[in-house]
């Protein structure tokens, strides 16, 4: 790690009054670079003993330059009104002692955030098993170094409990089972089940079915009669206009009505039930217990009208 690298540090994580814990950490991660980290903790020598050694008066001094190397790092690394509170102070462990009275969040507060957030946090939608995995092993973590006093397996039944239905196969059989299995261990299972269970997901198609008649042995082959086709003549719908068959409205606002019926469901507000479409068009993903997204054009819908959309997601309704 280069000097850049550490002045980058410091002045991308400058300490403002409210941001104590993620200051002092990155402030730690560049003092331990630098073997100076011990500045911090430990009271700074004030007079070297009569009859010292060599080793312990080279000792002492260079306790003073790293103090006096630190101090600086922690005066650059604050705001400008902050770092006149603390600027007549000379030694490192004085100023840290201060900061810490004064800005430092209890660890019962930060405990009960953290366990709250823990237990509190469901997978979002949309969202992959692997992201949320990750999150609650972070808080995991957290809640060990504070020493929340929580097992493995209760972390991991609120892991489980987190999931949404779209699990519950996975979760009897890991209870059924007696499995028992680390954090990580269980977040590798999630994903390889999230993977499996997905891939084998059948694809629906939705497209416009054809009738189909199969010719009678024998018979003759109709052609089309020269011409622009069977004309229609005038009516109220038209507008008092004649047209050819091929171009009346009324058959080919019937075109689309033929389909394959799937994702059919009675009634529903959060549903858009075209009758000339083979499917419900959900406007809602919430709705959905279990959601799939669609690649492009993985489904095309035709609806009574003759438009032809793509969909964005299957799923089942809640």
């Amino acid at each position: 790690m280069s000097k850049n690298s550490l002045i980058l540090i410091v002045e991308t994580h400058k300490f403002n009054g409210i941001n104590y814990n993620d200051w002092l950490r990155n402030l730690r991660i560049v003092l331990d670079f630098k073997n100076q980290g011990y500045v911090l903790d430990k009271p700074l020598p004030t007079a070297l003993p009569e009859g010292s050694s060599p080793e312990e008066r080279l000792t002492f001094e260079k306790w003073h330059e790293d103090n006096r190397k630190v101090r600086s790092i922690i005066l650059a690394s604050m705001t400008n009104e902050i770092q006149k509170q603390y600027d007549r102070l000379d030694d490192v462990p004085s100023i840290m002692l201060r900061m810490k009275e004064i800005y430092a969040v209890p660890d019962w507060h930060i405990r009960y955030a953290t366990t709250k957030a823990f237990f509190g946090t469901k997978i979002a939608e949309g969202s992959s098993v692997q992201s949320h995995g990750v999150q609650m092993l972070s808080l995991v973590e957290k809640l060990e170094d504070l020493k929340a006093g929580l097992n493995n397996d209760t972390y991991i039944d609120m892991i489980l409990e987190s999931l949404p239905p779209f699990y519950d196969p996975f979760i009897v059989n890991y209870n059924i089972n007696g499995l028992k299995k680390s954090i990580h261990e269980l977040i590798n299972m999630l994903v390889q089940y999230d993977a499996t269970t997905h891939k084998s997901e059948p694809t629906v198609l939705v497209g416009e079915a054809s009738t189909f008649k199969a010719k009678e042995k024998g018979a003759k082959r109709w052609k089309r009669k020269k011409g622009n086709g069977t004309a229609v003549t005038a009516t109220a719908s038209t507008g008092g206009k004649g047209h050819w068959k091929r171009e009346c409205p009324q058959l080919l606002s019937n075109l689309g009505t033929f389909v394959v019926e799937v994702n059919m469901i009675s009634n529903s507000a959060s549903w858009v039930l075209d009758t000339g479409c083979g499917a419900h068009i959900c406007n809602d993903l919430q709705v959905l217990e279990r959601s799939r997204k669609l690649s492009k054009d993985e489904m095309i819908l035709r609806l009574s009208d003759g438009k032809v959309v793509a969909a964005e997601a299957v799923g089942l309704l809640a």
